[in-house]
């Protein structure tokens, strides 16, 4: 899974936690019947958006049933069945998901990133991807989309990165991904049947595609200037609080677009709402290194920024955490016992817990839902599950707000 976006179910009710899901699963399994299992990996959290925007716009409350259907049991689900979104919003998805992959399997092979540095890796992956692009262009042609322009940006991103230099302004680097996320969002407008809807989402697209480019750059600063590769902050001389505050203003526009689209008033509208503001907000907290409610405390002012990186770690009034470290996170300041943390205590013998170990590793129980531990046989949270929030277990922040009226709904989760 990729993606900037990544909900915690601590932080959603019951009822948006299973919409999620059935957004995820359909995905999923758009991916597989219309380009085979393989192509399954190319799932990812932020395209999703796409079918959940689909839906905002075309159930009305109580409807959103009929664009569901029961999937068969899946070891991702722990072998459950589960009601899975289907229709014209997941196959959107799927065809924006296999472009996306396969842009990021090129950016991979381009940087030479771990295994893509030998030349096998990198031939198969480049076929991959040509086969991806492909494959996303027939989908998006069976939905009326052109998937050119999303090939069109990718295709001129390692041009303007190669061209970019101190000075050059950091959103003509980010200037295609914006492009091709806005093409993605106003097309869902399309298949709802609101026409109106087309301005508003594409300018929630480019904005969101703004966000997602810095805040891949954000967490690759350190590992990127480690190893010499190429990163667009680096290149262009922005510092973490110019990113931080074109991070903010982003947001801020998301919500003014979101609020001049018009929803069918669904369960998928408030779906909507909590993972382009609530969760996009946490996102852009994780990415550099801050905590709290994204819309609670002003942005930094660019008239009058504050001296030095206030994003720095060790900074006055700023985080003692880097890029995507934070408190009690494995390896990271204040976590208990160190890493690896200490191993429980054993109530099965070695062997026999490597078994059940080894079992539920190829089931995905230990990925996917809740577990005993092999060993101790203490009750564990699924690796998937195990979020970064600090809530004291609060699940009703997607229900206690209005669609696109973030600032006044008094979550404090």
């Amino acid at each position: 899974m990729f993606g900037i976006i990544r909900p915690c179910r601590h932080r959603m009710s019951e009822g948006l936690a299973a919409s999620w899901t059935a957004h995820l699963c359909g995905l999923c399994l758009a991916l597989r019947d219309g380009h085979g299992q393989f192509a399954r990996i190319a799932t990812n959290y932020d395209g999703l958006v796409v079918s959940v925007l689909v839906e905002a716009q075309t159930a009305v409350s109580g409807d959103a049933d009929s664009l569901r259907r029961k999937a068969g049991p899946c070891p991702l689900r722990g072998m459950r069945t589960a009601p899975v979104a289907m229709g014209e919003g997941a196959r959107l998805a799927a065809a924006v998901s296999l472009v996306l992959a396969s842009a990021k399997m090129r950016d991979h092979v381009d940087d030479a990133d771990g295994a893509f540095a030998r030349r096998p890796v990198a031939a198969a992956a480049r076929t991959v991807a040509r086969r991806w692009d492909r494959a996303g262009a027939r989908t998006g042609d069976s939905l009326g989309f052109d998937t050119a322009v999303l090939l069109d940006a990718v295709g001129r991103q390692g041009g303007i990165e190669a061209a970019a230099g101190l000075g050059t302004s950091l959103l003509t680097v980010t200037e295609p991904t914006e492009t091709a996320t806005a093409a993605a969002f106003a097309h869902t407008a399309v298949l709802a049947g609101r026409p109106a809807n087309r301005e508003p989402l594409a300018e929630a697209g480019r904005l969101f595609g703004r966000l997602a480019h810095l805040l891949d750059a954000v967490e690759d600063l350190a590992e990127d200037t480690r190893s010499g590769a190429w990163n667009p902050l680096t290149a262009t001389g922005t510092d973490l609080a110019e990113a931080r505050r074109l991070c903010d203003d982003a947001l801020h526009g998301i919500r003014l677009a979101l609020r001049d689209t018009d929803f069918a008033g669904s369960a998928s509208g408030k779906l909507t709402h909590v993972l382009l503001v609530h969760e996009l907000g946490r996102s852009v907290d994780r990415a550099f290194g801050t905590g709290g409610c994204a819309h609670q405390g002003a942005a930094p002012s660019a008239a009058s920024p504050p001296p030095g990186n206030p994003y720095a770690p060790g900074a006055p009034g700023g985080t003692p955490y880097g890029p995507g470290q934070r408190p009690n996170a494995p390896g990271g300041p204040g976590f208990p016992g160190g890493f690896p943390p200490p191993e429980p205590p054993r109530r099965r013998g070695l062997i026999m817990g490597c078994l059940v170990y080894a079992g539920m590793c190829c089931t995905c129980e230990l990925c996917c839902r809740e577990h005993d531990d092999p060993w101790s046989g203490q009750r564990r949270d699924s690796w998937c599950n195990n979020c970064d929030c600090d809530c004291d277990g609060c699940s009703d922040c997607g229900d206690c707000c209005d669609c696109c009226d973030c600032c006044d709904c008094g979550c404090d989760c």
